[in-house]
């Protein structure tokens, strides 16, 4: 084998076989197989697919390209939840102490921001002294006295999807069905759950903007599973506005404690207790949605998942002040509110303009050594369906600096639409098998 030959029968699209797409994993692994080579592998895989063969071969070498955790040690069912990324998105702050106070162990690795959609490991590094780069035996002992913990992807869990993704990111390769469900899936199995639920996100503000570029992705991400003999949960959610009132690093972390402590925005509390049910229903602690979420929401009402949140927060580093305004989190030193020009209905809230606007303040990376302010942000005031006054506000930007905060009013201008007539609300869930 020899990559020059892989690429010309990719390029021609002829499908690959599990050890030749192996050969190109190692080989890049060692600089055996450069770069250029792979990116190139990677541009004919975006451009003609993958088999289903494929897929699972690439997932399966990429996952056994380091270390693959096995919890099996006493204790509840291993299942983990993942997002596809959304604005707005920080289900899985409060979604981990929900799911380990009703019975499961949640080894969540998380990942970064990446491009207008914002990254849990970025949201929890918020937290002063909060840590998520922990070593494989730390990460196992929270799991096993805590029954949850935040973790990162270090140098030996899936180094091949680290070095992947990089070259996707920067070769316009990042949308590919194979390619996604290989890395996403690769992180997942590696840490050695024994299912997963995937939030499928849907919309403006998602990588899959169409219904059926979603529907495609679940399908492939439920059928690798099958194969690989992990079960797989997708649900597809709506993203045509963001997710919650807060948009923003340090802002989505209080709110997911509000989150926590039952007093949550409608939409993102629905989501968190729907998605702690799937997490049940597919681990086996219950027969039915509706009994998973009567569970979701009797370990907020009772305070233990909070309880919980604070003492993983605190085991990883993490300081949180619960008696002052804000937890202790930062705050930016700016202020502004953006108000409605008339009065109405709102009808429309684009969240990619939503987040490339945080990110344009600092709460995002546009190359990957950028740094994160942490305080910026929006919060949202009004959600599309709310009625609104004219001069009412309409969101907050909190920014470091006025000039900042100016310069994204004027981005988020035409961001939000008004509608004279009422509007029906979209529904959360675009999938109910």
């Amino acid at each position: 084998m020899n990559a020059y030959e892989l690429i010309a029968r990719k390029r021609d699209g002829l499908p690959l076989g599990e050890d030749e797409i192996r050969f190109l994993v190692a080989g890049h692994l060692r600089d055996e197989v450069k770069d250029y080579q792979m990116s190139a592998f990677l541009m004919a895989t975006a451009i003609r697919g993958m088999t289903g063969p494929e897929t699972v071969a690439l997932t399966r070498a990429m996952m056994e390209s380091g270390r693959v955790f096995d919890f099996r040690s006493p204790g509840g069912p291993v299942i983990d939840k993942h997002s596809t990324g959304g604005v707005g998105d920080k289900i899985s702050l409060p979604l981990v102490p929900i799911a380990a106070e009703c019975g499961l162990r949640v080894p969540m690795i998380s990942g970064r921001s990446l491009g207008a959609t914002g990254g849990t490991l970025d949201k929890l590094e918020s937290i002063p002294g909060m840590r998520t780069d922990l070593e494989p035996a730390r990460f196992e002992n929270l799991v096993a006295e805590l029954g949850a913990c935040f973790g990162s992807q270090t140098a030996d869990i899936v180094p091949a999807d680290r070095r992947l993704y990089a070259l996707r990111d920067a070769t316009a390769t990042v949308e590919s069905i194979p390619l996604i469900v290989s890395s996403i899936l690769s992180k997942k199995f590696a840490e050695g759950i024994r299912g997963v639920v995937i939030d499928v996100k849907c919309g403006s503000g998602a990588f899959t903007r169409t219904f059926r570029e979603a529907r495609e992705l679940s399908s492939a991400l439920e059928a690798t599973g099958s194969v690989m003999e992990i079960p797989v949960k997708t649900i597809i959610t709506t993203m045509d506005e963001p997710l919650g009132l807060a948009v923003g690093n340090a802002l989505e972390v209080e709110e997911a404690i509000r989150i926590l402590e039952g007093r949550g925005p409608a939409d993102a509390v629905a989501l968190t207790h729907r998605l702690v049910a799937e997490m049940l229903l597919l681990g086996g602690l219950v027969e039915d949605l509706g009994r998973g979420e009567v569970l979701a929401r009797g370990a907020v009402e009772s305070g233990h998942a909070l309880e919980r949140f604070v003492r993983i927060v605190s085991a990883q580093g993490g300081r949180l002040e619960m008696t002052r305004a804000g937890y202790g989190l930062p705050r930016a030193p700016v202020m502004r509110p953006l108000t409605a020009g008339s009065g109405g209905f709102v009808s429309r809230i684009d969240a990619r303009a939503v987040g490339e606007t945080v990110r344009a303040l600092g709460g995002g990376r546009f190359r990957t050594d950028d740094s994160i302010d942490p305080r910026v942000g929006i919060i949202l005031r009004k959600k599309c369906g709310d009625e609104v006054a004219a001069g009412e506000v309409l969101l907050e930007i909190h920014a470091s600096r006025d000039e900042a905060a100016e310069r994204a009013e004027r981005s988020l201008i035409g961001a939000i639409d008004v509608s004279r007539e009422p509007v029906e609300r979209a529904p959360l869930v675009l999938t109910d098998d």
